[in-house]
This record gives C-alpha cells, sequence and structure tokens, in this order.
C-alpha cells in the first residue's frame, strides 16, 4: 500500500506570489488566504516545530501550491476540493484529512499537528 499525506497550500507557486503573499502576511495577516502557510510557515521560512515533525513523521508527505496541484491532479480531483487542504492518499485516492473550514479554526502548528495526528 502507498499511503502518503498532500498538503495544498492556498496559494500559488513563482517568486512574485511568494513576494505578495509575504506583504500580505506582515501588512494585513487577516486578509492572508492561507493557514496552512500561515501556520508552518513565519515571514523566516518554515517554522522549527513544523520541521522537525516533518522531517521524524513516518508518513511521506508531498507539498503543493494550489496551481501545481491543480495542474498535477486536474482530470481526476479538479473541482473536489477547496484550498488549503491536507489530503490523505493511498492507493491514487484521495479523502480530506484536514479541509479549509477545519483549517480556518486551527490557529497553531501544534494544533495542525494534533489533528493530524488523532485522524492518522
Amino acid at each position: 500500500m502507498n499511503k502518503k499525506l498532500i498538503f495544498v497550500y492556498n496559494a500559488n507557486s513563482g517568486i512574485w506570489n511568494s513576494v505578495l503573499d509575504t506583504a500580505r502576511k506582515v501588512l494585513n495577516p487577516d486578509t492572508y488566504s492561507c493557514k496552512l502557510c500561515a501556520v508552518t510557515h513565519g515571514l523566516a521560512g518554515e517554522s522549527k516545530v513544523w520541521k522537525n515533525y516533518r522531517i521524524s513523521s513516518n508518513i511521506d508527505m508531498e507539498f503543493y501550491h494550489k496551481d501545481e496541484f491543480l495542474k498535477t491532479f486536474a482530470s481526476k480531483y479538479l473541482l473536489r476540493f477547496e484550498f488549503p487542504v491536507v489530503l490523505f492518499a493511498e492507493n491514487e485516492e484521495l479523502e480530506v484529512l484536514i479541509s479549509a473550514k477545519e483549517f480556518a479554526k486551527i490557529s497553531s502548528v501544534e494544533e495542525l499537528i494534533e489533528m493530524m495526528q488523532d485522524r492518522l
């Protein structure tokens, strides 16, 4: 069995998008649309708590920006998900582990990790 987690940020890839996202985080954090980014990354990059969890976890993880995910999985999953989202992938099937609505209630990386561990 091939099991993994797929994380999809509610942000597009590319340097310009990264600059705009960082500016939004600093200038008006309430309007920042990617809670996954907000809890796993600070202004200086990936948080230590998240990085340590990610490295020590025994489950494979893949990370996509919204545009990358839609391009990679477009034919099969295009209209099925709201972002950000964490998906559980097993044998080519995807199930929502943490939805965009649930992300709205997550306020820390520790909450995210706890929710993931409870559901795995």
